[in-house]
C-alpha cells in the first residue's frame, strides 16, 4: 500500500512515526482582509522548517499530516516546500470545516456529486495547478450535533472515499458527534475503521471513547495541551483507560498545534484565557511540536502506559490506517 505524500507516492512502510493531526499555517476565512493581519512567507518557512527538523532529530517523526480545510488557508505550494526543505514527509488533505466556521457559500449551494467530484479530483489529479495530490480525506462537524449541510459534506467525503480508497479524518467540534459521524459513514458503506474520529479527546466522558472505539473507528487523542478544552490529566486518565481495556491498536495522538495563524483568535479571547497562552509562551510551550513528547508521554508512562504502547500508537496504528487494515490486532 501506498500513501500520497505533498512530494510524491510513498510506502506505508516508510511512514515511520507519525503525528496524525498537526498544522503548519492557518487563516480563517476574513482574516485576509483585516489590515492588522501580518504574514511573512519567508518567517514562516523558516519556522516550520526548524521545528520539523527538530521534530525529526529530536523525537524520531518521519510524518506529519496536515489535514487543514480547503478554506483554513490550505497552502499545498507552501507545505511541499517545507516538506522539501525540512525532510519531514507531509500528507495533505482535501475537505472542508464545518459550518459555523467555515462551509463557503459557493459551497453550500453545490450538490453532493459536486463536491465529491471537487474532492476526487484533488486526490487524483491535484490541488489546483500545484502538482500537489491530497493524500486523505478531511471531514468537519460542529457541536453540539451535525447540521443538514454538515451531513451534505459528509455525504460527499463518503463518496470520494469509495472512489479513491484514501482514509478518512475527522474534525470534531469539542469533542461531540462522533458516534454520529460513524453513523453516517456507515449508512454509506464506509468501513469504519477508515475513519479517523479526531479531537475525541475534548470529550470527558470514557463512555464516549467506547462507543467510537467499539464501533472499529481508530479515535484520536489529537488535541493534546489543548487546555481551553480540557486538562492534559484528563486527557491522559481516559487514554490509559483505553489502553487497560485493550484498544491500543484504535488510538491515535497529536497535537493539534500550528507554526503560524493570520490574524488573531477565531474567537473572542478572554482575558484569562490570553493570560494562559501568555504564560505558555513565555515558557516556550505555546503551541510547540515538541510538548507532546516533553510533557504528555512522561504523563502516560507514570500512570503505566509502556513503551511498546507508544510505539503502536505512534508508528503502527498510523501505518495500519492509511493502509487500510483493521483498527484491531
Amino acid at each position: 500500500m501506498i500513501v500520497q505524500t505533498v512530494t510524491g507516492p510513498i510506502p506505508t512502510e516508510r511512514l515511520g512515526r507519525t503525528l496524525m493531526h498537526e498544522h503548519l499555517f492557518i487563516a480563517f476565512p476574513g482574516a485576509s482582509y483585516d489590515p492588522r493581519a501580518k504574514f511573512d512567507r519567508t518567517v514562516l518557512i523558516k519556522d516550520a522548517v526548524q521545528r520539523l527538523i527538530a521534530l525529526r532529530l529530536e523525537y524520531g517523526v518521519h510524518t506529519f499530516v496536515d489535514p487543514c480545510p480547503i478554506e483554513l488557508g490550505r497552502d499545498a505550494t507552501l507545505i511541499k516546500e517545507i516538506s522539501e526543505r525540512s525532510g519531514m514527509q507531509i500528507v495533505c488533505t482535501t475537505g472542508f470545516y464545518y459550518e459555523e466556521m467555515g462551509l463557503p457559500s459557493y459551497w453550500r449551494a453545490r450538490s453532493v456529486d459536486e463536491i465529491a467530484e471537487l474532492y476526487i479530483s484533488e486526490i487524483t489529479k491535484g490541488i489546483g495547478d500545484t502538482g500537489v495530490k491530497a493524500g486523505a480525506i478531511k471531514v468537519s462537524t460542529g457541536a453540539p450535533s451535525i447540521t443538514a449541510q454538515e451531513a451534505k459534506f459528509v455525504s460527499a467525503a463518503c463518496i470520494a472515499h469509495k472512489a479513491t480508497g484514501v482514509p478518512i479524518i475527522t474534525h470534531t467540534t469539542r469533542g461531540c458527534a462522533g458516534p454520529e459521524q460513524q453513523q453516517l459513514f456507515a449508512q454509506a458503506g464506509v468501513a469504519l475503521h477508515r475513519c479517523l474520529i479526531g479531537h475525541s479527546c475534548c470529550n470527558p466522558d470514557p463512555a464516549y471513547h467506547r462507543r467510537i472505539v467499539d464501533a472499529g473507528s481508530y479515535i484520536g487523542f489529537d488535541q493534546i495541551g489543548m487546555f481551553y478544552h480540557l486538562s492534559d490529566e484528563t486527557r491522559a486518565d481516559n487514554l490509559v483507560k483505553l489502553v487497560r481495556d485493550g484498544f491500543v491498536a484504535q488510538m491515535i495522538m497529536s497535537m493539534d498545534r500550528f507554526c503560524a495563524r493570520l490574524g488573531k483568535f477565531s474567537f473572542h479571547a478572554t482575558p484569562e484565557y490570553t493570560a494562559k497562552v501568555e504564560h505558555l509562551k513565555s515558557k516556550g510551550l505555546y503551541q510547540a511540536h515538541t510538548y507532546m513528547f516533553t510533557d504528555f508521554i512522561p504523563m502516560i508512562r507514570a500512570r503505566g502506559v509502556g513503551q511498546q504502547d507508544i510505539v503502536s500508537i505512534l508508528e503502527d496504528n498510523p501505518r495500519r490506517f492509511f493502509a487500510g487494515g483493521p483498527a484491531t490486532v
